[in-house]
């Protein structure tokens, strides 16, 4: 069976957490491709109305918590009935309340269960929320894309971000058994694993030294920012990507071979 393949263009992008730092970067990668994309955020609203304002006619906010199901079903529903086309393409960005601060982040010995869970709701549920509410959409136009947005520190824990970085491992995981699923519903669903990006709200906190030393161990010499990673999403929507899925593309650099 040939799968659909359809050109930025006409694809309809639901990005999570799409309102501030990378993913605002995401949105506007996808709008000046000329994609139509849904902005969701839980407590940006004027960072997200901000975006649309640029494409009013090609983006709308949407305000969902990730972790409620029927909240995402909520948002496809209505994202759907205002572009009065479906869902095609969705990039898991959303990211649960967190700062890439070493001195702060919970050790061995102060780590807890609720610290793993926060980070698995938000990272992995909230992965499987949009993926079951947008499936149905997908297979009907025989494409979909779903893009999980990851991170290197599962290769190279230069930081011990325990929480944050199990639950990305976790993702990775659900991504490669998920494209075993929908790979015959002609959805491809591949991750995007990046180092730390300067800057977001995310690293806001990380201290110059940090990111001058990771750019000094890479082969460009340089930290990745948002619009280069957001580059990589594009190709992973593109009709070049048609045939990759169940793939972790590590975007830093070149700091960790995969």
């Amino acid at each position: 069976m040939n799968n659909t393949v359809l050109p930025i263009t006409e694809q309809v992008v639901l990005i999570t957490g799409g309102a501030r730092g990378l993913g605002a970067a995401l949105t506007r990668a996808f709008l000046d491709q000329g994609a139509c994309v849904v902005i969701n955020y839980l407590n940006s609203k004027d960072a997200a109305e901000a975006l649309v304002a640029t494409a009013p006619d090609r983006a709308i906010a949407i305000q969902a918590d990730v972790c409620d199901p029927e909240a995402v079903k909520a948002m496809v529903a209505q994202a759907e009935q205002h572009f009065s086309k479906k869902i095609t393409t969705v990039v898991n960005n959303a990211l649960p309340a967190f700062s890439f601060n070493g001195d702060a982040r919970p050790h061995a010995d102060t780590l807890t269960w609720e610290n793993m869970h926060q980070q698995l709701e938000g990272i992995v549920r909230g992965a499987l929320n949009t993926v079951q509410a947008t499936m149905d959409s997908m297979a009907s136009q025989n494409f979909g894309r779903i893009i999980n947005i990851g991170t290197n520190l599962f290769q190279n824990p230069v930081v011990p971000y325990h929480d944050y970085t199990a639950a990305k491992a976790a993702l990775l995981s659900f991504t490669r058994t998920m494209s075993h699923d929908l790979g015959p519903k002609g959805i491809t669903v591949n991750m995007i694993s990046g180092g730390l990006l300067r800057t977001t709200d995310a690293s806001s906190a990380t201290p110059e030294e940090v990111f001058d030393l990771i750019a000094s161990g890479t082969p460009l010499r340089k930290v990745t920012d948002p619009t280069e990673f957001a580059d990589t999403a594009l190709f992973f929507a593109s009709p070049w990507a048609r045939s990759v899925t169940g793939q972790n593309l590590v975007v830093d650099g070149g700091l960790v071979k995969d």
